[in-house]
C-alpha cells in the first residue's frame, strides 16, 4: 500500500514537472501565453466537472455554503489566475528548468510568512531551510547571470513564487470546508473564466491561430500537468500521509530539469545544480519539521498552515 502510494506520489510530481515542458513546446507550436492559460484552465475544468457528475459528486457541490462557493470560484479568478499568468509569462522569456528552480521557493516562503502572521513558531529549522533557500537562490540566479539571464522573466518567476504563497496563505480556511474535487474543479473554472476574459479583452487569445500540435501539448497541461497529476497526489496522499507525500514531491522541479536537457538540450551549469540541491534541500527540511509537527496533535490543529500546506492541501498546481 505504502509503495503504491509512493509510486502515486513520484507519478504526480512528475506531472506537475512536466507542464513547463509541454508550455515551451506549445509556445513552439504557435500558443500564445493567453490562448494556453485559457484553453488550459478551461479543458481542466471541463473535465473535473465531468468526474464530478461521473462520481455521483454533483450534491456535494451543491450543499457547499454560497459563501465557499463564491471564495472558491475567486481563488480561481483572481489569485490562481495571477500565479498561472505570471509563471506562464516567465516561461516565455526563461529556461523551465531555471523556472522551476524559482517557482519551487514558495515552501519556505510560506513558512517565512506564516511566522511572520503569528500561525507557525519560529524554529532553528526554519532558520536553516530559509539560509538554504537563499543561498539556493543567489547560486542559481549568479549561474545564470553569466549567460542569458533575463531579469523581467525572473522576476515574473519569483512573483509567481509569492503569488502562490499568499495564495495558500489565504485559502487556508476554504481548504478546512470544502473538499478536495469540489475546490479544484470550482477553483478552475474560476481561472478559466478570468484568463478566457483577460484573453478576449486584450486579443491574445486566438483559438484559430492554434495548430494541432500547440493544442496537443496544452490538452497534456490539463490532463496530465493538472488534472492527472493532482488525482495522483490525492491517491498517494491516501496511502503514505502528507509528510511523506510532500518530500515525494520535491521530485517536481528534477523533472523539469531532467525533462527540460532531453526536450530542449538546455542544461543548468555547475553552480545553478548547486544552488537547485540547496533549494530542494530547504524544501524537504521545511516538510519533514512539518511532518513531525503534524503528528504533535494539539500543537499541529493550532500552528496554522505551514510549509508542506501547499502538499497537504494541493490546489490545482501552478
Amino acid at each position: 500500500m505504502r509503495r503504491t502510494g509512493a509510486l502515486f506520489c513520484l507519478a504526480s510530481a512528475a506531472g506537475f514537472g512536466a507542464m513547463g515542458v509541454f508550455g515551451k513546446l506549445a509556445y513552439d507550436a504557435g500558443a500564445t501565453v493567453e490562448t494556453l492559460l485559457a484553453v488550459r484552465f478551461g479543458l481542466a475544468a471541463a473535465v473535473l466537472w465531468l468526474v464530478v457528475l461521473a462520481t455521483g459528486r454533483l450534491h456535494e457541490l451543491r450543499a457547499l455554503p454560497r459563501r465557499d462557493v463564491g471564495a472558491a470560484l475567486a481563488l480561481g479568478a483572481v489569485g490562481y489566475s495571477a500565479q498561472a499568468g505570471g509563471y506562464f509569462a516567465a516561461l516565455r522569456r526563461i529556461d523551465p528548468a531555471l523556472l522551476g528552480l524559482l517557482l519551487y521557493t514558495f515552501p519556505v516562503m510560506v513558512t517565512v510568512a506564516a511566522i511572520v502572521l503569528g500561525r507557525e513558531r519560529a524554529s532553528g529549522r526554519t532558520a536553516v531551510a530559509l539560509a538554504l533557500s537563499s543561498a539556493g537562490i543567489v547560486l542559481v540566479l549568479a549561474g545564470a547571470a553569466g549567460g542569458a539571464l533575463d531579469p523581467l522573466g525572473t522576476a515574473l518567476g519569483l512573483g509567481a513564487a509569492v503569488v502562490y504563497s499568499a495564495y495558500i496563505l489565504i485559502s487556508d480556511g476554504v481548504t478546512a470546508r470544502v473538499g478536495p474535487l469540489a475546490l479544484s474543479t470550482l477553483v478552475c473554472t474560476g481561472a478559466a473564466g478570468t484568463l478566457t476574459f483577460v484573453g478576449l479583452a486584450g486579443g491574445g487569445l486566438d483559438l484559430g491561430s492554434l495548430s494541432t500540435a500547440g493544442l496537443g501539448w496544452i490538452a497534456a497541461i490539463a490532463l496530465v500537468s493538472t488534472v492527472g497529476a493532482v488525482g495522483l497526489f490525492f491517491a498517494g496522499l491516501a496511502r503514505v500521509g502528507p509528510s511523506t507525500a510532500s518530500i515525494l514531491s520535491t521530485l517536481e522541479p528534477v523533472v523539469t530539469v531532467v525533462l527540460a536537457f532531453v526536450a530542449f538540450g538546455t542544461s543548468l551549469g555547475p553552480a545553478q545544480l548547486a544552488g537547485g540541491a540547496l533549494v530542494l534541500a530547504a524544501a524537504v527540511t521545511v516538510q519533514a519539521g512539518h511532518g513531525r509537527r503534524q503528528t504533535g496533535g494539539d500543537e499541529f490543529v493550532s500552528a496554522g498552515p505551514s510549509v508542506g500546506y501547499a502538499q497537504d492541501h494541493p490546489q490545482p498546481v501552478v
